[in-house]
């Protein structure tokens, strides 16, 4: 589901995502891709006390290749859907 999105941020260093996160599920896993393109991940955290972003940014940063820090959320952070920017290295 993600392939397309490894190859984008293979070639252009940074990618910019839809996200809808589902928090309290059994584990981390990509749902679905929506379509508007928007990705539907649930996360194994509750939604309380930043612990669905952390739990996200991890498992992004895990599926993407790329050190936790290099995942942004730029807006949402205390919605479902949330905009994040992911960088690689150049």
């Amino acid at each position: 589901m993600i392939e397309k999105y490894l190859e984008n941020l293979a070639k252009n260093k940074e990618i910019y995502l839809r996200i809808k996160v589902v928090p309290g599920a059994p584990r981390n896993e990509f749902r679905e891709e929506m379509a508007d393109e928007t990705l539907k991940i649930a996360v194994a955290a509750a939604p309380e006390k930043n612990k669905a972003n952390l739990e996200l940014i991890k498992f992004l940063a895990q599926e993407f290749k790329v050190a936790k820090n290099q995942v942004k959320i730029l807006s949402g952070a205390g919605e479902r859907l949330k905009l994040i920017k992911i960088s690689k290295d150049k």
